[in-house]
């Protein structure tokens, strides 16, 4: 609807994960590199912990990117599963071959045949949860027996699980002690800081064709920052709501007080919103 009126070419601050927009921050890059070196080591889980809208499934599959050529890669975007149905994805994910008829036994038979035949030909297999804090209980300790797939020497199948800081309360619980104990690496993605929600902001918008300079003035950026508490799903859903203000009332540049609309307007904002008003300093 805007995009003309700032000169753009593509929406800056959609909410669909999307690569070509991909800000590559402090956090961002030590979660990737905890992840590759982790793999490396090719021992045991690995677990990545963020709030909502912190950027998990973008760092997923930019993982699954950095892999493709190097590594067969299953992904679970909805773990959502019986211990069946998550074996008939990592089955089909891997092309072990899969049917309904056939059991759990069965099925992690033909898993470990066809990952033997793939670590054969020198291909590492590296399987992708997201989501991993909705699993029930049963399918993690599916999750668990998938990995003890092994020959002598190593495993056969890497296993990363992305969730929410829910994943690190549910692994607390005894009954799942057997595959708390098998992470081995951990991550928690952290939330923007200021000067990063500008970077981000900035970014995005010349990643969408914007061809100029400050089209969010300082003080919006700052107000940006603080409703937004740095989680850039929040930025997003915030900038793309001030930019319409902006738009509608002919504005060039989106200024403070458009920020503040985009808040009044977006329930999860106002909490980060209310601490400004108590005279934080910025």
């Amino acid at each position: 609807m805007y995009r003309d009126h700032f000169g753009l070419t593509a929406k800056p601050f959609g909410l669909t994960p999307d690569a070509d927009f991909l800000f590559d921050h402090c956090g961002y890059r030590e979660a990737l590199n905890v992840l590759l070196v982790a793999l490396d080591s090719g021992e045991g889980f690995i677990k990545i912990t963020g709030e909502v809208g912190t950027g998990k499934t973008l760092l997923c599959r930019r993982l699954l990117d950095v892999l493709a050529e190097s590594h067969t890669t299953a992904y679970v975007p909805n773990p959502l599963l019986e211990p069946p149905e998550l074996y008939a994805v990592v089955a089909d994910e891997i092309g072990a071959g899969f049917n309904k008829a056939t059991d759990s036994h069965h099925a992690l038979k033909r898993i470990e045949r066809r990952l033997l035949k793939l670590g054969g030909s020198g291909r590492s297999v590296v399987l992708c949860i997201d989501e991993a804090q909705a699993m029930s209980d049963s399918t993690l300790e599916a999750l668990r027996l998938l990995s003890n797939l092994e020959t002598e020497k190593r495993k056969l199948l890497h296993i990363v699980l992305f969730g929410q800081p829910e994943l690190d309360v549910r692994l607390q619980d005894y009954a799942l002690r057997q595959l708390r104990q098998r992470i081995v690496f951990s991550y928690r993605l952290p939330s923007l800081g200021r000067r990063e929600v500008e970077g981000y902001v900035n970014h995005r918008l010349k990643a969408a064709g914007f061809q100029g300079d400050g089209l969010f003035a300082p003080a919006a950026l700052r107000k940006l920052w603080f409703a937004s508490r740095g989680v850039p799903r929040l930025v997003n859903i915030l900038a793309n709501k001030a930019m319409l203000a902006a738009f509608g009332q002919g504005d060039g540049t989106v200024r403070g007080c458009h920020v503040r609309c985009a808040v009044a307007d977006t329930a999860d904002a106002r909490r980060g919103w209310l601490s400004w008003l108590r005279g934080v300093r910025l």
